[in-house]
């Protein structure tokens, strides 16, 4: 029978965003019941506690929402030869892994390539919108008027759809085909829309609400361009 004396911790840290990785051993707990796990910046980023190391319990500062989380596992399962999570309770995003050493690099490393593609998702969009962070607020916004259940069509239909361009937002109505076009690109863009309580599409119409005026504009309602 092989006794596990070591594992390994693969933690990226809540104060300085760096990924690290620390042994942790049985006799880092030969006469305490206390054990800080510190990053290279020196931050506290896991507190192993144990009464008579039959059952340990693990402190971890959450990066996710900024609280502390307490995971219990028996030394069995922590010195099993096998990898264990700790995860965010409030999200369920993994935060780190403690077992093995080539397991629980291959997890964090499986983690960092979830991230970069992420990361590169993220970049694309920015790319994609003329102003991305004036996009992302009209969009909050317009999910704020949607949850009320202000946003709907006067033909009845709730079900109002939105198709997005590098500077604007279309809204459809695919029963009666109204479109409504919030422009989202500017401080002015973003300000009417916070001034807006509801949209209502017009009944096979077309408006238009962006910063040129604090009015929705009606018109001819143009051919319906697809993204």
């Amino acid at each position: 029978m092989i006794i596990v004396t070591d594992v390994l911790l693969a933690m990226r840290c809540p104060e300085c965003g760096k990924l690290d990785y620390h042994n942790l051993s049985r006799f880092d707990f030969s006469g305490q019941k206390r054990v800080e796990v510190r990053c290279s910046c020196s931050y506290v980023k896991l507190v192993v506690t144990t009464k008579d190391r039959s059952n340990y319990w693990l402190q971890v500062p959450c990066v996710v929402c900024e609280s502390k989380h307490v995971r219990s596992l028996s030394a069995r399962m922590l010195w099993s030869g096998e990898a264990n999570c700790l995860f965010c309770h409030e999200t369920g995003l993994e935060l780190g892994y403690i077992g093995p050493a080539d397991e629980v690099k291959a997890l964090a490393a499986a983690q960092q390539e979830t991230m970069e593609a992420l990361a590169d998702d993220f970049e694309a969009e920015d790319e994609y919108f003329h102003n991305s962070e004036i996009m992302y607020e009209v969009l909050n916004c317009l999910h704020d008027i949607a949850e009320k259940g202000s946003l709907y069509c006067q033909c009845g239909n709730q079900d109002v759809e939105v198709d997005i361009f590098p500077d604007r937002l279309e809204l459809y109505c695919k029963d009666c085909d109204s479109v409504n076009i919030i422009y989202a690109e500017t401080d002015d863009d973003l300000r009417v829309i916070k001034e807006v309580e509801t949209i209502e599409l017009v009944r096979n119409g077309f408006e238009c609400l962006d910063s040129l005026s604090s009015t929705t504009k009606t018109g001819k309602k143009p051919k319906r361009r697809r993204k």
